[in-house]
């Protein structure tokens, strides 16, 4: 067993052995819009905000497929805590791609928790040493509680050109809004944060060379197994979170299914009637079916950082078009097992609602959404181009 298998499993055993309090605290994370003090503590004395750091810098700098698995258990505790661990995973992760300068100061403590998003609403003044930093980025998941934000931005060159560049700046710098009021996936706390002209300095900023991994100054750039191809990443690591929802919705289905009758019937025993049984085997096979394609997505980003390879472009479209379908496919599995439910699954006391209401939520994101990721792949199936910027 290698060093990154026992770091592996002893993330993955602690993450199981807190399950329990992260699913207690879900309803509370719900209640409040953002998740309890008491559910970060619990990540971090399992490890799991060091899973993507490198090792140099105290993490344990786990695979792509690893890093998955941990998500998942999170997201089948709760899907808010899933969603907000996936991006501070992630995005610590991005923050391997700085100059070591910022890798330094980012990595210091080992665990580290990053936020922020791809979309440029900020922009970026030159001013000696760096740049001056002005927006307003909103459904900032993650940023209540991270140590660091990423903030896309534009900034205009003296020939005129824009270009979007990726500052990272201490969360300490920005503002947090309390704009956060929705019916599902509440526990994220996804507000908005700003900045009023935040002084960044140059090594801590990274322009579209990110996306392919090719950014440089920094001790990785060549070393294969871990410079991804950015958003392919990111995309592939955050589907962890709606199978684990669906996986969590099939487990308190089965759990609750016992001793329940259908309402205005004689059928005195769900669980004994052949719909039921149908309906759950598909909902199963759903499951199963976006797990599989999961894997082959994750191994396929793996691969090509090991072989220090770039993703071709007919990759990344299908990529995208495939996670979008694992993300349909997994809500259809959750939608599914709500319709079977009874109607007391409506009590906000229950999982199951939650469940449904979270994946809802989280499944219109506009980079899961499936009208615009399906058709990037249509495109490349049908001979065109993909017409799209963002993979």
């Amino acid at each position: 067993m290698t060093a990154a298998d026992k770091h592996h499993l002893a993330v993955l055993e602690a993450v199981r052995s807190i399950a329990p309090g992260l699913r207690e605290n879900a309803r509370a994370a719900e209640k409040a819009g953002w998740i309890p003090d008491e559910s970060i503590e619990l990540l971090e004395k399992a490890g799991v905000f060091g899973i993507a750091v490198p090792e140099r810098f105290g993490g344990t700098n786990l695979p792509a497929a690893e890093q998955l698995a941990v998500l998942q258990e999170v997201a089948k505790a709760c899907g808010s805590t899933g969603w907000v661990t996936a991006v501070w995973v992630t995005t610590a992760w991005m923050a391997s791609l700085y100059p070591d300068k910022a890798q330094e100061e980012i990595f210091a403590g080992g665990q580290v928790r990053v936020s922020g998003g791809f979309t440029p609403s900020g922009t970026l003044v030159p001013t000696e040493g760096g740049y001056l930093l002005t927006g307003e980025w909103r459904f900032n998941s993650g940023v209540r509680a991270a140590d660091w934000n990423v903030c896309s931005a534009l900034v205009q060159h003296g020939d005129g050109r824009v270009e979007d560049l990726y500052p990272l700046v201490p969360t300490s710098d920005l503002v947090i809004g309390d704009d956060w009021d929705v019916f599902g996936a509440a526990g994220t706390g996804s507000v908005t944060s700003s900045a009023d002209g935040v002084f960044v300095p140059a090594h801590r900023v990274v322009g579209a060379e990110a996306y392919e991994a090719a950014t440089g100054d920094r001790w990785n750039a060549d070393l294969k197994g871990r410079n991804y191809h950015l958003l392919s990443y990111v995309l592939t690591q955050c589907t962890a979170v709606y199978t684990g929802l669906a996986r969590a919705a099939l487990d308190v289905f089965v759990e609750k299914l016992p001793g329940k009758g259908i309402a205005y019937s004689n059928w005195a025993e769900q669980i004994r009637h052949p719909h039921i049984h149908h309906q759950v085997a598909v909902a199963a096979n759903k499951i199963a079916a976006t797990e599989g394609l999961q894997r082959s997505l994750v191994e396929l980003v793996q691969e090509r950082a090991d072989q220090g390879r770039r993703l071709t472009v007919a990759e990344k479209a299908t990529i995208r078009g495939q996670i979008a379908y694992v993300v349909q496919t997994a809500k259809e599995a959750v939608d599914i097992l709500y319709t079977l439910s009874p109607a007391s699954v409506i009590v906000r006391s229950g999982d199951l609602q939650r469940i449904e209401r979270d994946i809802l939520a989280l499944s219109v994101h506009g980079l899961f959404a499936p009208l615009a990721s399906l058709e990037v792949q249509g495109r490349l199936l049908l001979g065109l181009e993909p017409d799209n910027d963002y993979l």
